[in-house]
């Protein structure tokens, strides 16, 4: 019993020192600044980070869960190239990945003139966030989504198709329902990679200026006081999703 109490403080100790930079909320800094110089840019760029991610994982999901799904079924050599592939942009340093973007989507890249030929922008435009962020963020959902559906039994997906389901019926009424809550996870760790991405964005589309760069010109223009509002914002806006859906994973998978 002693030994149990003496690992549950430290583990609360843990648990204490993890959450301790929340503290920083109640610093302090002097009166929070929400004037119109701060408050303008800053509910805009919090309606560029909601309207432009909600985009990007719609683009995600829509990509990504059928790449999931041809990896789930592949053989385990081929598997390793398309997980390797798609750690890439996972491991590269978002500064470095952000330079390397601009660079092979700008106007020195052929891929970017012929972009720019028809009139779209790959620097300082929606556009050239939206993509960023799928670049950022779909190597994240897609191993995520493929782990989800690693754990359903393929067992009940063989019976559904010996009952006379197609392949595509088989997915869609058998994968998909019992991998949802895999797959919810892997989306919620995509929206908050995307949403938080500063190191590339801000290289690629510095205009419009989501929260993470809002809060850093903040920060440099205003000081401490200026930018706590919309990190309250920030903090409010990427945070929950993606742990009530690690919260809900958990409790199933212990049910």
């Amino acid at each position: 019993m002693t030994r149990r109490w003496i690992a549950r403080i430290a583990a609360a100790l843990f648990a204490l020192a993890l959450l301790y930079p929340f503290s920083a909320l109640f610093a302090h800094i002097g009166a929070w600044q929400w004037g119109e110089q701060v408050r303008g840019p800053g509910l805009s760029s919090v309606r560029v980070s909601i309207v432009l991610t909600l985009i990007v994982m719609v683009i995600v999901v829509a990509l990504g869960t059928p790449m999931a799904a041809y990896i789930a079924k592949c053989k385990s050599r081929e598997r390793l190239v398309w997980q390797a592939i798609l750690l890439i942009p996972i491991l590269l340093p978002p500064l470095a990945l952000g330079i390397l973007f601009a660079l092979a989507f700008g106007s020195l890249g052929s891929v970017g003139r012929l972009l720019e030929h028809y009139g779209i922008a790959m620097t300082n435009s929606d556009t050239a966030f939206v993509a960023t962020q799928v670049y950022v963020a779909m190597g994240y959902y897609v191993l995520g989504a493929v782990a989800a559906l690693d754990a359903v039994p393929s067992m009940l997906q063989k019976q559904a198709a010996l009952l006379g389901q197609t392949p595509a019926k088989v997915f869609f009424r058998v994968t998909l329902p019992l991998a949802r809550v895999g797959l919810a996870v892997a989306l919620s760790i995509a929206w908050v990679r995307a949403i938080g991405e500063f190191g590339a964005v801000v290289v690629t589309a510095y205009y419009p200026s989501g929260m993470p760069v809002q809060l850093w010109v903040d920060l440099q223009s205003f000081g401490l006081p200026a930018i706590m509002p919309l990190l309250v914002v920030f903090i409010a806006v990427a945070l929950p999703l993606p742990w009530l859906a690690h919260v809900v994973a958990q409790r199933r998978s212990h049910a």
